[in-house]
Order: structure tokens, then sequence, then C-alpha cells
């Protein structure tokens, strides 16, 4: 008989047979069978990430969900502003209201402006930027929005395109894209009170960034046409 046989212990059902023959060390008897330590260890940290994942992705949705809704609600607040001739707030605890509608004829878009360019304005509608004459008026009028929501067709814009803006007074004027420019937000060089009728919408830079920074994308736009009554 073999006596090395004998002195083998059968192998013990928390034990693979690695583990039994002295290549392992034995399993505690709650720890899952069939998984590698490494494995477990990585798993906490993927359960994070992927948690983390959903959230953003949800803030994402929540985002350009609650853009489209916005502009749905402004644009009805647009329209009974023209017909009443008084300003109409979107929803009762706005702190801001319609001022202008742009259209980019041969995109097809649209946005409604709101009144001032606060980050909480921003959340609904691209801002008409303080301080800054209205549309149609001697000097610039500058139009502020997010890159990713309202004006996101700034992306596909280009030159001769024309921008028609309806003003809250029911005044309308046609604008043409002259060029686009790359500024800080501190070094514009855009002149608000002076010179010819013209139009800036503005944006972050880059345009598929992520996060905020101090670049921004300008839309440079002269009048073409003089005031006509909208429809």
């Amino acid at each position: 008989m073999n006596l090395n046989l004998l002195r083998r212990s059968p192998p013990s059902p928390c034990m693979s047979p690695k583990q039994h023959d002295g290549e392992g060390v034995p399993a505690s008897p709650g720890e899952p069978q069939g998984v590698p330590l490494a494995a477990r260890r990585l798993f906490a940290p993927a359960l994070v990430l992927l948690v983390v994942g959903l959230v953003l992705c949800g803030q994402a949705l929540w985002i350009h969900a609650k853009a489209r809704l916005a502009q749905f609600l402004l644009e009805g607040a647009f329209v009974e502003t023209l017909a009443s001739g008084h300003p109409v707030k979107p929803w009762t605890w706005a702190d801001t209201w319609p001022v202008a509608r742009i259209e980019i004829v041969r995109l097809s878009a649209s946005a409604v402006v709101l009144a001032g360019s606060s980050g909480q304005a921003l959340a609904f509608g691209p801002g008409h930027v303080a301080r800054t004459p209205r549309a149609g008026e001697p000097g610039t009028a500058v139009y502020s929005g997010h890159r990713d929501t309202h004006f996101a067709f700034l992306a596909d814009v280009r030159p001769g395109d024309e921008i028609r803006v309806t003003r809250d007074d029911s005044q309308s004027f046609r604008f043409r894209i002259s060029h686009t420019s790359v500024v800080r937000f501190d070094a514009s060089g855009i002149e608000p009170s002076t010179g010819d009728p013209a139009l800036v919408l503005s944006t972050c830079w880059p345009l598929d960034g992520k996060f905020s920074g101090p670049l921004r994308y300008l839309v440079h736009a002269e009048l073409v046409r003089e005031s006509v009554r909208a429809p």
C-alpha cells in the first residue's frame, strides 16, 4: 500500500484541489466560489462607476428634456406677448420673460430669447445680454445660449446664412451671418452701443466641450433688411 496516499486527507468542500495541495490558501466559508479575488476587488469600483455613469446620463437627459419643455412654454408665452403687447411670463414663478424669437432659415432652427443672461435664465433658453441694444437698433445686440441645448445649431451655421429676429413688439428684422470668431469672454471686442445695427450669437467654445472655459464662439451677423411688422 502506498503510504503517501494515506497521508493525504480528502479534499475539503471549502477548498479547491490546488488549495488542498498547498498551491493556494483555504477559502473562507463565506466567500463565493469560482470568483477570483482580483475580480472581486474590481467589482466595487466598477459598480460605483456604473452608478455614476447612470446618474450623469440621467442628468444629461433631464437637461435636454427641460430645454425642450421650456422652449415649448416660452413659445406659448411669446405668442401671447405678441398678441397682447405686454410681457407674458412663461410660468408664474419665472423671473424673466420672452423678448424675441430667432430663426436660422436654412437650418429651420429657432429659439425664443429671454430677458437677461443669468444662469437661471440660460437654463431655459438663450438670453439677451444686458446693456446691449435690442436687435435692429444701433449697436450690437448679443444673445447668449448653451452650446449643447438651445444654441446647439450654431455648430452648423455658416457665413451667408440668414437670421430672422422677431422682437416682442412685433418688429421683425433680417440679419446675414458675416463671419465667426473665437475669443476670451473678457476680450470680445464688441462695442454694443456704437455702429450700425448688428447681431452676435454667443456660446461656449469648444462646441463639443463638456466643461465651461474662458473661450466663447461668436456668430456675427449684419442687418440686411429694416424692420417689418410681424404677421
